[in-house]
């Protein structure tokens, strides 16, 4: 059986890992990177630490509008996909690289394996809700992370195709936490002790594409009383820098090209807090069990808040310092992603239906 698996952003390349680690066993894969993130730090670096093996494709779409972005990516990935004919066509999380690999595959009557299916955040305002809408209703297998997010399907009318199977990015953590440990040496090399600091990633558009929002992310910060680790996306560091806050960035505040996953998961791991608004950070930290505080005024990861182990605080100064100073979750985090086997299901389930 011949599977084209479509990936195009860091999160995907985690998620990607351990179901084509399952996946190559028994069956062929071809990998197709779009190129949404297409430098060094976003892109290749998580390919060799994961141990993905190198891309089949690599589309080199590069940034721009979404709907520039996607077209140009539906176009390209229907040529890989013609030429390939595969078996089904496999699409993770909700990036642009999701919808486009899935509307492709549709349009050709190539089945659609979607992994993270029935997320919803319940705001069409988010690019990213609009494209897990829209995957979904066009994927023949749909693999959720959660119960919540096959209730969500079910409350669509999408009921068929439906399978439990956890996260993948449970298996991801359980298979690169000890390599982690015993390889980084991010802590040494910023300077911060364990459980002595914070860290922060931002880079959804409704944070850094107002100055407003951002300076106030930055001045909460900016009085947390404690250091402040800031791995900066390509994308947010473009905005820090037209507003003139790279140079005015507070003192606590140590801004460093973004990660390799394996000094990431390190760096959270120890961490005293992570702020962030982003879905997988968010996840990760409760998998960590590391307190989050998400910069949103909502969240697809719905379980991470009702544990007790995130709290959405939007982007106000105010709200901000509040949740450094005081959240404090008061119970232990409850396992609710799965027993780190997403990935060697994702692949029974695909072998048997797409024989049958």
């Amino acid at each position: 059986m011949k599977i084209v698996s479509i990936v195009g952003a860091r999160p995907q390349f985690i998620k990607c890992a351990p179901v084509s680690r399952e996946f190559r066993k028994e069956h062929e894969e071809i990998l197709v990177h779009t190129g949404q993130h297409y430098d060094h730090g976003m892109s290749e670096v998580f390919f060799e630490e994961l141990a993905i093996p190198k891309p089949d494709y690599n589309l080199g779409i590069g940034s721009g509008t979404h709907g520039r972005q996607t077209g140009a990516m539906l176009g390209a990935i229907e040529d890989v996909l013609e030429k390939e004919n595969p078996d089904a066509v496999l699409v993770y999380g909700d990036t642009n690289s999701t919808l486009a690999g899935a509307l492709a595959a549709a349009k050709l009557h190539i089945p659609v394996a979607h992994v993270e299916a029935g997320l919803r955040s319940f705001d069409r305002r988010m690019p990213e809700e609009v494209n897990r809408v829209l995957t979904d209703h066009c994927s023949d297998m749909l693999f959720c992370p959660t119960e919540t997010a096959a209730r969500n399907l079910a409350s669509e009318g999408v009921t068929e195709g439906v399978f439990l199977v956890g996260d993948v990015m449970c298996d991801a953590m359980e298979y690169n936490r000890a390599v982690a440990e015993e390889r980084s040496r991010i802590l040494e090399d910023i300077g911060v002790e364990p459980g002595n600091y914070l860290v922060v990633t931002v880079h959804r558009p409704s944070n850094t594409d107002s100055r407003e929002k951002i300076t106030a992310i930055l001045g909460a910060l900016g009085e947390a009383g404690r250091p402040v680790v800031f791995p900066v996306h390509p994308r947010t560091r473009k905005y820090l820098s037209g507003y003139g806050l790279l140079v005015e960035m507070p003192e606590n505040i140590r801004v460093i090209e973004p990660l390799g996953y394996l000094d990431m998961l390190h760096l959270m791991a120890h961490a005293e807090k992570i702020l962030t608004d982003s879905g997988g950070v968010q996840k990760e930290a409760y998998m960590l069990g590391v307190p989050c505080i998400t910069l949103r005024e909502n969240t697809e990861w719905v379980e991470t808040v009702e544990a007790g182990w995130n709290v959405l605080v939007g982007a106000g100064r105010e709200k901000i310092l509040e949740a450094i100073r005081s959240f404090t979750p008061e119970r232990r985090p409850k396992s609710c992603f799965g027993n780190g086997k997403a990935g060697s299901e994702i692949a029974r389930i695909l072998s048997r239906r797409v024989r049958d």
